[in-house]
């Protein structure tokens, strides 16, 4: 049993509590603010919650410099950090935006069901990235795609225009997940979280200078679900998401974060009072046993 992947596990399972917990901050915030003002606000907190954590790294880095052993880490260009930094910006933005559009259109649940399909896509992409998946990962991803039906899904399933932003958005998505896995390895997780959130926050204002009604009477009045998206879901899920995948296999890392779905609900119970129901709690146990599935050669005998 590999005791760092265990650990990178964990960090990836904590993210999705996080992310899970931040749909009901959500959609207490968009009582108040449009989803662009929403995302443009927390992720620039985001960026700024972890400036101290870059302060300290630098600093320790310097009171290391006599040191001969180097990280490949430290030896990145800026100008490599700062491509890899606007692309998973952009693919944040791109991921954010498309799902925001499409949940106009159809209902939450169908949203929630159709972006969680990046277990699905991840695999076949990695294919092309050469990350490829073992059958744990695929049959893991089946589980898990099918738990998230019946977590999200209500009634009868029909395609919409809606359906369609938020599959486009589910590929920005499962794109993100393999760059993160592909970038996290060669540069400073840190700062590769900074240039992302800066950027995808600022192309969130922008859309919401154009598109949406802005008041600083009403982000105050949500300024706890603001906070709640900025501090933990973005200060500190996306960047445990970028630690965690320095060394896993995105198909899997992909399996994991799509537990969202699960604390979402649960979520939703606890805090909201929304009901769960046998369809839930089918659709959270394959779930967690996709997960178990994905990672069932840890516990095989090195």
């Amino acid at each position: 049993m590999n005791i760092n992947t265990l650990k990178n596990d964990f960090l990836l399972l904590l993210t999705a509590i996080i992310w899970g917990f931040a749909f009901t901050a959500q959609r207490a915030g968009m009582e108040f603010i449009g989803p662009f003002t929403f995302n443009g606000i927390r992720f620039l907190i985001g960026s700024i919650s972890i400036l101290p954590l870059i302060f300290l790294d630098n600093k320790n880095k310097l009171d290391k410099r006599s040191s001969t052993a180097q990280s490949s880490t430290n030896r990145s260009s800026p100008k490599t950090l700062f491509i890899y930094g606007v692309v998973g910006g952009v693919l944040l933005y791109l991921g954010a935006s498309l799902q925001q559009i499409g949940i106009v259109y159809t209902s939450a649940g169908k949203a929630g069901f159709i972006t969680g399909m990046y277990v699905i896509i991840v695999p076949i992409l990695g294919i092309f990235f050469r990350k490829k998946a073992g059958w744990q990962q695929w049959t893991g991803a089946l589980f898990s795609i099918t738990g998230l039906y019946f977590l999200s899904i209500k009634g009868s399933i029909r395609i919409n225009k809606g359906d369609l932003f938020v599959l486009l958005s589910a590929f920005f998505w499962a794109s993100h997940v393999i760059a993160i896995s592909h970038f996290s390895p060669k540069v400073n997780a840190l700062k590769l979280a900074f240039i992302q959130y800066v950027l995808c926050g600022a192309l969130s204002l922008i859309t919401a200078f154009l598109l949406e009604y802005m008041s600083w009477i009403l982000i105050m009045k949500a300024w706890i679900p603001i906070l709640y998206g900025g501090l933990f879901s973005v200060g500190i899920a996306y960047t445990i998401q970028i630690f965690a995948q320095k060394n896993a296999n995105p198909a899997h890392a992909a399996i994991i974060l799509s537990l969202e779905g699960v604390f979402a609900v649960m979520g939703g119970w606890i805090i909201l009072g929304e009901s769960l129901g046998f369809k839930g709690l089918l659709g959270c146990s394959l779930m967690l046993g996709g997960m178990f599935i994905s990672q069932s050669t840890l516990f095989k005998k090195q």
